[in-house]
């Protein structure tokens, strides 16, 4: 078994949300004889996030190159990022530790078009939707990708931020959401949507979502049990 290096804390929910499923699903997987191991260095979230908003991404780089180091030198093995924001420095990151980090907008692209998506909506924080980051492979593999409307993309933002990183979920959050799905499936031909921020299944999944989910955190969960199973 492999060990586990995850950068958590962006935000909290997720980190707990990892955890517990890397562990339960191993168990399962296993019969009950093994878990793994799993190291998390989990970042000052909102000193992270600062940075984000303020574009200062060599500050971000460095401290979450920092934590990967510590990871590394901690044994892990098999190391990612837990939050798809963190992504908006991924390559950099990867450069500076010279680490194959285990990417999450790489792990969805691969599982759209195995499904043969050849149009998806995108929900995330501002700066998933609006940047390129997560996008990227989507595009290099043939995939369109749509965003909600300036106004949708604001409302969807505000909430994750105010509610869903801080773990509240809300039945009249949930209309809202799908109501937007339900206009990009309309209007725009989504045929599935992503779930691009790591909060976001705790609101949307396969039951409720008026399109396929192509859930970040569980396409991102099932590359690394497969990984750490060897």
């Amino acid at each position: 078994m492999h060990k586990i290096g995850l950068v958590g804390g962006t935000g909290p929910e997720s980190t707990l949300m990892y955890y517990k499923e890397l562990n339960s699903r191993i168990d399962t997987l296993t019969g009950g004889a093994a878990m793994p191991d799993v190291a998390i260095e989990s970042v000052n979230f909102r000193k992270a996030w600062s940075f984000v908003e303020r574009g200062e991404y060599d500050k971000l780089t460095d401290y979450l190159a920092e934590k990967v180091e510590c990871l590394k030198a901690g044994g892990a093995e098999i190391i990612s990022l837990s939050a798809v924001t963190m992504h908006i420095v991924f390559d950099e990151i990867a450069a500076k530790t010279s680490t194959s980090l285990i990417s999450i907008p790489k792990c969805v692209s691969d599982e759209a078009t195995a499904r043969g998506f050849k149009c998806v909506g995108l929900l995330g924080t501002i700066f998933t939707m609006e940047q390129d980051y997560m996008k990227k492979d989507l595009l290099d593999a043939g995939i369109r990708v749509v965003v909600p409307q300036k106004d949708e993309r604001e409302l969807i933002a505000k909430r994750i931020l105010e509610e869903l990183e801080l773990g509240i979920v809300k039945e009249s959050t949930l209309k809202e959401f799908t109501a937007i799905i339900e206009r990009m499936k309309r209007e725009d031909g989504i045929e599935a949507v992503i779930l691009g921020c790591t909060e976001l299944p705790l609101l949307l999944n396969k039951d409720n979502c008026p399109v396929y989910c192509l859930d970040s955190v569980e396409i991102h969960l099932n590359k690394l049990v497969g990984m750490a199973m060897g």
